[in-house]
């Protein structure tokens, strides 16, 4: 679920900036076929996402989403920011605690508040996190996007003892990465 959104998320931004807008309805499910490979499929769409972002021409040329109006560069930071959080969910989902890279957070920080503003948080974004202490730019950003930066261990499925297959296996919880309910498919989010 959670790399079908990333997917679906990128493929918008691809569409975005390849063509300059985002057409209504949702996104083509061409390369969501019954067996596809989900790694398969995310790790495609974010190389067409490349692409287009080398190819998009002038930084300041505009790109339509809806009724709104963003530079190319705007949606390619958009992306960057999509990627670096949800790729940190992934992590954390898996039961590993990598953190975003720190210098690109450190560029992404700035930029979130400009794409996630209160008036766009509801529905798409938890409030922010407080953070106990100093923070990295990585634990700054993620949790500006509402998820706990250091996020307890998981506990072993009931009944399974420590060491035991059960135990072992990572648990996937995308409601406890996101730190909020229900995860919606879309640009931004």
């Amino acid at each position: 679920m959670l790399l079908d959104h990333l997917g679906d998320s990128i493929g918008v931004l691809h569409e975005a900036i390849a063509t300059a807008g985002v057409s209504p309805g949702p996104t083509s499910r061409d390369d969501r076929r019954p067996g596809r490979d989900p790694v398969a499929r995310l790790r495609g769409r974010a190389a067409r996402l490349l692409g287009a972002c080398a190819a998009a021409g002038p930084a300041e040329r505009r790109v339509a989403i809806g009724d709104r109006e963003l530079t190319a560069t705007m949606v390619a930071l958009t992306a960057a920011i999509e990627i670096a959080v949800h790729g940190w969910d992934i992590w954390v989902a898996c039961g590993a605690c990598r953190p975003v890279p720190p210098g690109l957070a450190a560029v992404l920080l700035p930029i979130a508040p400009l794409l996630i503003t209160p008036a766009s948080r509801p529905g798409l974004f938890a409030d922010p996190v407080r953070l106990p202490g100093p923070a990295g730019h990585g634990d700054q950003l993620v949790a500006f996007c509402g998820r706990q930066p250091r996020p307890a261990a998981p506990e072993p499925p009931d009944g399974a003892q420590i060491g035991s297959p059960a135990a072992d296996m990572p648990s996937i919880d995308v409601q406890s990465a996101h730190g909020r309910r229900g995860v919606r498919a879309g640009a931004g989010r």
